[in-house]
Formats: C-alpha cells, sequence, structure tokens
C-alpha cells in the first residue's frame, strides 16, 4: 500500500464504566480499486447503546461519502443534517475525525469536535497546515469543522482519540483540566522514543490503559484511541504442495533462499524438497501442541515447518472467528495464524502436483484440495485484516 511504506491501522478502546456497548465507533475501510485507506472515529453523545447508535451512523455515512470522492463541507453538513438534533442542547448528536489516505500516500483529515488529530514524525510532534471549514447555509451555519492534507513519511503516526483519553482525570488533584492533548502527545512520543517501532495496536492499547488510569479505573467516558502507523511492510512467504514440474524444484528451494521476510512450509513433501535442494536437515519434533494435528518439524533458517492440507484447514478454521481478544495456543495452526497477523503482505506460492495420498478414496471428503483451502484464507485475510495477499501457482 501507499508508494513505499505500510499502512497500519488498529484501535483500541474502554467502555463508560458500568456499560456493556462503547458509545464510539471507529470503521476502517481498504478501497481495493483505488488503494485508498479511509479511517472514520465518532463519538456519540452520552454513552451506552445510544451513544453507539449515533456514532455508528456518523462513521458509516463518512467512509460511504468519502470512499465517493463528496466535498468535505458536503459530507459534513449530510452527515450533520442527517443526525438528530438533541432538543435541550441544540447541537448534533455524534462527532467524528475522517482520515482519507490515497494510493500516493496524501493524507486528509476532517474534524469535527474531536480532539485533533496528534501525528508524530518519529518522536517530533508534526504540526500540518488546518484550515478552518464553516458551514454556510444549513440549520448548522456557523459551525466550524478543521481540515489539513499533507504527504506522510515512513516511520510517521496519527493518532486520533476522543474525548475520553483527552478529559481523563479531570476534576482531579493530578490533572484539574483533564489530561488534555498536549500531555497525551507528550506520552505518545516518550513511548515511541523508548521503542523506535512500536505496533499501531500497543501504542493505542498504552494511550486507553492510561487515560483509564487517569480515571481511577472507572471510565467516566468511552475512552477510544485510534492509531495509523506508516512503517516498511513485514513481509511473509507461505509455501504448501510441491510444484508441479519436478524440475521447479531447485527454483522453489532457492527463493524460499532469497525471500527477504518470514517463511512457512506447510506440506511434508514441500519441506522434503526445500531440505534436499537447499543441503539442510528436517528435525522432527515429538510433542503434539495440538491434539488435531501432527507436530512440527524444523528445518535451519525456515520460521516454522508444518504438515500440509490439515494444517491448512486448521488456520482457515481459526481466521474464521479470530479477533484481537483471541488467545491462540501453540499449535503448529496457532502459530502460523500469529505470524500471519504479524504480517503485512503475504505471498502464497502453491504446489500443483497431485499428492498421491489424496487420492485416496477412504479419506473424508472435506480433506479439500490445497487450492481451494488456500484461497479461502487468502478471502479471508484481505476482506477481514486487509492484509496485501498474492497467490501464485507453480
Amino acid at each position: 500500500m501507499g508508494k513505499n511504506f505500510y499502512i497500519e491501522v488498529n484501535s483500541q478502546q474502554r467502555n463508560h464504566d458500568g456499560e456493556r456497548i462503547c458509545g464510539d465507533v471507529f470503521l476502517n475501510s481498504y478501497v481495493k480499486e483505488e488503494d485508498r485507506v479511509i479511517t472514520v472515529l465518532s463519538d456519540g453523545m452520552g454513552h451506552g447503546v445510544k451513544a453507539n447508535i449515533l456514532a455508528t451512523l456518523t462513521s458509516t455515512m463518512a467512509i460511504n461519502f468519502t470512499r465517493e470522492h463528496k466535498d468535505v463541507d458536503r459530507i459534513a453538513e449530510i452527515i450533520m443534517n442527517t443526525l438528530p438534533v438533541c432538543s435541550e442542547r441544540k447541537i448534533s448528536y455524534s462527532t467524528f475525525t475522517i482520515i482519507d489516505i490515497e494510493s500516493n500516500g496524501r493524507t486528509s483529515i476532517l474534524e469535527y469536535d474531536n480532539p485533533s488529530a496528534i501525528i508524530l514524525r518519529g518522536t517530533r510532534i508534526f504540526e500540518p497546515e488546518w484550515k478552518t471549514v464553516k458551514l454556510g447555509n444549513s440549520r448548522h451555519a456557523g459551525k466550524i469543522l478543521r481540515k489539513c492534507t499533507f504527504q506522510p513519511q515512513k516511520e510517521d503516526r496519527i493518532i486520533v482519540c476522543s474525548d475520553g483519553v483527552t478529559q481523563s482525570g479531570m476534576g482531579s488533584d493530578a490533572l484539574p483540566f483533564g489530561w488534555e492533548r498536549e500531555n497525551v502527545s507528550y506520552y505518545a512520543s516518550q513511548l515511541v522514543s523508548g521503542e523506535n517501532s512500536l505496533s499501531a495496536t500497543v501504542l493505542a492499547g498504552k494511550i486507553v490503559t492510561m487515560a483509564h488510569k487517569n480515571d481511577g479505573y472507572r471510565a467516566r467516558d468511552d475512552i477510544s484511541s485510534a492509531v495509523i502507523y506508516f512503517r516498511d511492510p513485514r513481509k511473509l512467504l507461505i509455501c504448501t504442495g510441491p510444484p508441479y514440474e519436478k524440475d521447479k524444484d531447485r527454483e522453489l528451494a532457492v527463493r524460499v533462499k532469497d525471500f527477504k521476510g518470514k517463511v512457512i512450509l506447510s506440506g511434508g513433501t514441500t519441506a522434503d524438497i526445500v531440505a534436499r535442494e537447499l543441503n539442510r536437515n528436517i528435525v522432527d519434533e515429538l510433542i503434539f501442541e495440538d491434539p488435531d494435528l501432527p507436530p512440527e518439524s524444523f528445518i535451519q533458517g525456515i520460521d516454522i515447518v508444518t504438515e500440509g492440507i490439515l494444517t491448512l484447514q486448521k488456520v482457515n478454521e481459526i481466521l474464521k472467528t479470530y479477533n484481537n481478544s483471541v488467545r491462540l495456543g501453540k499449535g503448529p495452526a496457532d502459530k502460523i495464524v500469529k505470524l500471519i497477523m504479524e504480517s503485512d503482505e503475504i505471498q502464497f506460492i502453491v504446489g500443483t502436483r497431485i499428492n498421491i495420498a489424496h487420492q485416496d478414496p477412504n479419506l473424508p471428503v472435506d480433506l479439500e484440495i490445497r487450492r481451494t483451502v488456500v484461497k479461502r484464507i487468502a478471502r479471508l485475510l484481505e476482506e477481514k485484516w486487509l492484509k496485501k495477499v498474492s497467490l501464485e501457482y507453480i
């Protein structure tokens, strides 16, 4: 994605104390045809279900209108005209921050009533040129929005939060005016200087945890933070199945050896070919970490070596329901999922030689041919996890 960087996006949230649902909503969309990333953070007024419905409505509209390249003033106006207005305070029910990152990296931010986005360039705070947009002739005339456009660099991070973060701790002796944007910026830059490759997930999580701590661990508002991190992509190669032509064995092994990134070999024959061609030993592990699967093996220089079809089937099963709160086990399929989640660009090389073992009519039907399983995994990774996936058959 982008010109020379990968865009990692993640968000963390804490509900208002005692609420089962969060009144802030963060949505993230990848428009594949245009290689664009659009994210929205919306904070619905109040908390709980009602706030969540308003924020969901706002963020969904914001993503859809932005995707259609509508003008920012127009987007703001449509959203605000659609939302109900609070009868007492005469203000519309939800805030939003929209971030639109084009394929060349050009990034536009549009904000209405959320704490202003923090942009870190490495560990320094970067302030782009903000412009204000005053809404014209609708019932929201005079409402002010802020927008900016800038060209991000590698190792930039954009941090957006709801006011549950900046106002956390408000009224306490330590933070009479709340945590405030300036202190949040300083805290984030300290974290990054302590660990310069800090992931989006971890940084957003630490900001939310700190805000929760400021509130004495009883959140007085919904607390949300989202981080967009522009960095070098982490690459993963997954090879499964022997090549159709035997004379391609060497080519496969060389590609594995020269790959700049992590490598998984899934399938006994595949592992045998790579070990033979690279003149390395295969060491078989005899510990069954997963009762459903054969144990993994080890080849020097390869990150994970497993059995083929059964393991990939299980990877597909885990991915169907996997999310940030799922704890992975130690089995071969769990290890593959963990490595996939840590990677951005995943390349599959699928060998197309028919495996004699799978022609046995006694084997269960759900032992699907490799290609189908790999296609399913690839689709899940693209659609649900916004990974960049390529498939190649040899």
